[in-house]
């Protein structure tokens, strides 16, 4: 039996199909090579268009709410059994809907998932608050959360390695920083390390990206949990730079002591560096990679540590400064366009669908033909026919 809820051909033939309809409005595919692609392999499953994926998933969504009623009142109003019975439903009929029904990410196992993760998660809590209630102080210095939290994470992340959803893998994520916190909220040490220790599991998390990303490339799991792999880079990236953000850290710092008011904090000099560092390092390694996550990661990060700066040091009015700000990317943005068309550089500012003008296939014949073989003496050598060497017989 495989691991993976979906069936991973259908991840691949999706993948497949975008990309063969973006090589033909490149003008790489003719429509009737697009046709035979998209014959050859057809979409099994259900999968509606996205704005009525999102009305499935309310639909759905309204449907558990009131079933999670309903088996409250089926166990005579158990929290504990009313729990278990409305995970056990969820997570049944989720895996029916793939099985017997071929759903496909469509909003309605979507909105099983959730509700069975957040009754198993809800259940997590009621048996740790039955045993002791330390269990229901929720602040961050309750080191009593890291074991239930512990247990949360490891729920996620079987979710996320079975049905491959990229909002489980978010929430995976801030449980993990959420645990890092709360573990350094222990120890007067463990807070003044915290932004470094958050930047490191973001790290962590950046480097296990790389390594799922190489270990499954080549194969149909490459696409299966192409989406989650994004996230958590996307993710990994975000957290690598908000860890080291002054303004993140300073008023962070004010918020984990309780201060009226934010102050100076110590060694703000190397939180001053990764603040301007860290996005036009992303910039850089976008462009030179040819990362567009990377690259766009980079200019939301730069965009907010400007917003940084004019937090602490306001030299214009904001509509002055907005008004520039407007002026300066317009112009920038104005003349890259001009540079990059076609290209320089290795950038172009076209669009990925602009028309090649040559068809992919015949580019690949091309490319793959060999012209015949010269003959292996040192020229042409008459004779070895059957009739005076004219090759009558078809032998030459």
């Amino acid at each position: 039996m495989p691991y993976q809820a979906y069936n991973p051909d259908w991840s691949f033939r999706l993948a497949l199909r975008k990309k063969a309809a973006r090589w033909q409005q490149q003008s790489l595919l003719s429509s009737t090579q697009l046709s035979t692609i998209e014959l050859a392999y057809p979409l099994d499953y259900y999968r509606p268009a996205w704005p009525l994926r999102v009305g499935v998933f309310l639909f759905a969504w309204l449907g558990l709410s009131l079933g999670g009623s309903f088996s409250f009142l089926l166990v005579n109003e158990s929290p504990f059994a009313a729990g278990l019975l409305y995970c056990l439903l969820s997570f049944g009929a989720l895996e029916l809907m793939i099985k017997q029904y071929r759903f496909y990410h469509c909003g309605a196992d979507n909105a099983l998932l959730y509700s069975g993760l957040g009754a198993a998660i809800a259940l997590i809590f009621y048996v740790f608050y039955q045993v002791s209630h330390r269990y229901n102080d929720f602040s961050l210095g309750n080191g009593s959360l890291f074991f239930p939290l512990l247990l949360v994470l490891a729920l996620l992340v079987v979710a996320v390695l079975r049905y491959a959803d990229a909002f489980v893998t978010i929430a995976a994520f801030f449980i993990l920083v959420l645990l890092v916190v709360i573990g350094s909220a222990q120890s007067a040490l463990g807070l003044a390390l915290l932004p470094f220790l958050v930047m490191g599991t973001a790290a962590a998390c950046l480097a296990l990206y790389r390594a799922l990303a190489r270990r499954v490339a080549g194969t149909a799991l490459a696409d299966y949990y192409a989406t989650s792999l994004l996230t958590l880079k996307l993710l990994a990236l975000l957290g690598i730079y908000f860890g080291g953000n002054y303004l993140i850290v300073r008023e962070g710092n004010a918020a984990l002591y309780h201060l009226p008011a934010s102050q100076q904090i110590p060694f703000a000099p190397i939180f001053y560096a990764f603040t301007a560092g860290i996005p036009l390092l992303y910039v850089v390694l976008g462009l030179r990679r040819a990362d567009r996550p990377t690259l766009l990661i980079g200019f939301l990060t730069l965009a907010f540590s400007l917003y940084t700066v004019r937090y602490y040091r306001s030299l214009l009015p904001p509509e002055v400064a907005a008004t520039l700000a407007g002026l300066v990317l317009t112009v920038v943005a104005g003349a890259l366009l001009r540079v990059l068309r076609p290209a320089r550089f290795g950038l172009t500012s076209l669009p990925d669908d602009e028309p090649r003008h040559f068809n992919l296939e015949n580019l690949i014949q091309a490319q793959t033909a060999h012209a015949p073989a010269a003959p292996a003496g040192g020229g042409f050598a008459f004779g070895g026919g059957q009739s005076g060497g004219g090759g009558a017989t078809g032998h030459f």
